[in-house]
């Protein structure tokens, strides 16, 4: 690949490869990506996670004492949804200074951008602390990737900072709340509908816990920029016929928590306010993340995205999960940013798109942003 990649012909290229998922089928995505950085000078591992489907983690410099610095992106993407498209999600069209496709900003955009940044400055990684390069599959169903990865004694080495290359429209965001998703369910016992008072209705019982929740406040403070934990019972599921007493319930409860709470903590809240009847099972556990704005490095990627912006960015946290939930304690909690050229309101959306401008403003940031941490 030429010396200065570019990042827009590489976000197209990677548009062609229909990840969604389910299933995913990442690993030729992956395996795209890491000959071309193998070329540059990386050293590239593949960690397979089933049949089609791979991580990618890339290596280049190091330093005894000072610890690269990451960059992650998923490359795995959501399903097109009934609406029908008026482009083709897999051409990577191209109109108006826009690139049309199924992850153009969630988020082969970022990957693209970081990848052709790290292409770039490769000739003059390789007596510095170096990057690495955490290119993740399944991120979309719960950071499945980067659990995998935690997993792999080794896998992952060590990070001085990290760089979530996530839609933020190029601003930088230090930290996005959790995700705490619960099953509740209730137990009874079957009879006829006729004959009520010989059964145990386990709709009853969700009811009282849905009233519960309905009420229910956490003990813990609020954070200070995000505020306190959000509660939404978004599911209720009960009986298998009218003319039956149900004998099971089933309430899906979301929460969105914040650096103050646990998600161990917050069960041990609802198990108490909920009472033995209610048996909590886990579908989703994200915690939050969060830096510190006055932290050093979070200044000095502050600085570099001023004169793109065109004003100094102020502290901003993200609406939605990463894969940096996973990563940031695995790495032992280095400082951590979510910053990528990606449209945050066009994730997921019918006619998805990126805008061309940004991703090149975004490689130009994380070029800057290896030269000063590798001193290159």
């Amino acid at each position: 690949m030429a010396a200065h990649p570019d990042p827009l012909a590489l976000t197209r290229e990677l548009l062609h490869f229909d990840t969604i998922n389910p299933p995913g089928q990442e690993e030729p995505c992956a395996h795209h990506l890491g000959a071309l950085l193998e070329a540059a000078g990386y050293r590239v591992t593949y960690h397979a996670m089933g049949p089609g489907r791979a991580n990618l983690v890339a290596t280049i410099g190091g330093d005894a004492e000072i610890a690269p610095l990451v960059f992650t992106g998923h490359i795995d993407i959501v399903p097109l949804g009934a609406a029908p498209w008026t482009r083709d999600p897999f051409a990577g069209e191209t109109d108006g200074g826009r690139v049309y496709g199924r992850g153009s900003s969630d988020m082969k955009s970022g990957v693209a951008a970081f990848v052709a940044a790290a292409i770039e400055m490769a000739p003059k990684l390789a007596r510095s602390p170096g990057i690495t390069l955490v290119i993740t599959a399944g991120e979309e169903t719960g950071c499945m990737g980067a659990y995998d990865l935690v997993t792999k004694p080794g896998a992952l080495g060590r990070a001085g900072a990290i760089v979530v290359a996530e839609p933020t429209g190029n601003y930088p965001f230090i930290g996005h709340r959790g995700a705490y998703w619960l099953q509740a369910k209730t137990h009874g016992v079957t009879a006829h509908g006729s004959m009520p008072e010989k059964g145990v209705n386990a709709v009853y019982k969700a009811a009282c816990a849905v009233t519960c929740l309905e009420h229910f406040h956490y003990a813990t403070p609020p954070h200070s920029m995000m505020g306190q934990g959000t509660l939404n019972v978004g599911t209720i599921r009960g009986g298998l016929n009218i003319n039956s007493v149900p004998d099971e319930a089933v309430i899906g409860i979301d929460m969105r928590t914040v650096p103050t709470q646990t998600h161990a903590g917050i069960r041990e809240e609802l198990v108490a306010a909920l009472g033995p009847g209610v048996e909590l099972d886990t579908m989703l556990s994200v915690e939050s993340v969060y830096t510190e704005p006055e932290q050093a490095w979070v200044q000095s990627v502050f600085d570099v995205m001023q004169p793109i912006l065109g004003s100094r960015p102020e502290p901003r946290t993200a609406t939605y999960f990463t894969d940096a939930a996973v990563l940031k304690p695995a790495y032992g909690n280095p400082p951590t940013i979510i910053l990528g050229p990606g449209e945050p309101q066009m994730a997921h959306q019918t006619d998805e798109y990126c805008i061309a401008e940004r991703v090149l403003e975004s490689r130009a940031a994380f070029v800057e942003l290896i030269r000063q941490w590798c001193r290159a």
